[in-house]
């Protein structure tokens, strides 16, 4: 699928949208809608920002862009937006002249937005849904995402050190992602104790003496994949690695349950019933088990009032913790399977069956 053909069936979405919504044009400005429009476009100078600087307008016949004169030249030159058959509309960078260009272009029409725009509705979640069904061609780009991001993570785990710096791991992990520019979205890291006590464990300077976590969410193109993996010195205690297999368990029955046409909310409840089956009935309740990924870390967290049904080639990754450990790989709801994107790669393995699912998971890996 070449990648106008990509293009071309998101236009056809969002003209669907438009004509299911009875607006007349679709402002685009988030940096998740952009990359998703433009076919893995960037319209951001800080990698952490939300909202771009420049905009797509998508009417019934055209497609605009519209940014101001320090972009522009970006947009045409780099993104390449002309050549997807876009007007480019630029403004002065001291004028605030964003609002008068949409309204040139669309004039009584009504618009929809992804951001608060002055006499438009807001949309961002119906626009997020367009999204959730990858096309042939973004999964081709997901799946090189998914086994760089695993094969850099595992690298950098394996080369781990006792004693090093849960920052100084997390600062050689950006450095390998940055050599094929992979913006690091969300980093979280922890030695020993600070597995137990914290959840959402930002990396400190912290030495690790016995065991670490990291977990990353990792961008290019505006997919994001998102991960965990563990290293111990020493041999891993029986009951660390017993609950930990557990732990796994419980990730693959979120993973088997993860089916086009199933609604979200019922395989949050497979995972719960999971957590039940190894004997950790109330571990769910300590935090979120995550939901739906692509151009977001999480366009979603799944709970009991999740409305949405699981689309087919929409990206999931479940993180299910047991106090002391975790489980998270990403995955794609396949037509005929579970497809992992991310994946052990250097690790050693375990395998087993759940719900008659093969699955070959990471172990902790032992280092000396």
């Amino acid at each position: 699928m070449a990648i106008s053909e990509e293009i071309q069936e998101k236009e056809r979405r969002v003209r669907e949208f438009l004509k299911k919504k009875g607006i007349a044009a679709l402002l685009l400005k988030r940096q998740a809608n952009f990359s998703w429009m433009t076919g893995g476009g960037l319209n951001v100078v800080g990698t952490a920002t939300e909202l771009g600087n420049a905009a797509l307008l998508i009417t019934e016949k055209g497609k605009f862009v519209i940014t101001n004169n320090i972009e522009a030249p970006r947009m045409v030159e780099e993104e390449r937006l002309e050549e997807q058959g876009y007007q480019v509309r630029s403004f002065p960078w001291h004028e605030d002249r964003e609002p008068s260009l949409v309204g040139e272009i669309v004039g009584r029409g009504s618009v929809g937005s992804d951001w608060p725009f002055p006499d438009a509705a807001i949309v961002t979640e119906d626009v997020a849904r367009l999204r959730y069904s990858l096309t042939p061609e973004e999964l081709v780009r997901y799946r090189w995402l998914g086994g760089r991001v695993s094969t850099a993570l595992e690298r950098t785990m394996i080369a781990t050190e006792k004693g090093e710096k849960e920052s100084a791991v997390i600062g050689r992990l950006c450095h390998e992602l940055w050599m094929d520019r992979i913006d690091t979205m969300g980093m979280m890291s922890a030695a020993d104790e600070r597995i137990s006590r914290f959840r959402h464990c930002i990396p400190t300077e912290k030495r690790v003496e016995k065991i670490l976590m990291v977990s990353v969410n990792a961008r290019k193109g505006g997919l994001i994949v998102c991960l965990t993996r563990f290293v111990h010195f020493g041999k891993v205690p029986t009951e660390l690695r017993e609950q930990y297999e557990a732990n796994v368990f419980v990730d693959c029955a979120f993973m088997a349950a993860t089916r086009p046409g199933v609604p979200a909310r019922e395989v949050l409840r497979k995972g719960i019933e999971a957590y039940g089956a190894k004997g950790y009935p109330e571990e769910w309740k300590l935090h979120h088990q995550g939901g739906s990924i692509g151009y977001n870390p999480r366009d979603y967290r799944v709970n009991f009032d999740t409305p949405d049904i699981i689309q087919e080639n929409q990206a999931f990754t479940w993180n299910p913790s047991i106090t002391g450990t975790k489980s998270e790989d990403t995955i794609l709801a396949a037509p005929r399977e579970v497809e992992l994107i991310t994946k052990p790669v250097l690790y050693p393995t375990l395998a087993l069956e759940v719900e008659g699912i093969g699955f070959v998971r990471p172990t902790i890996l032992e280092k000396d």
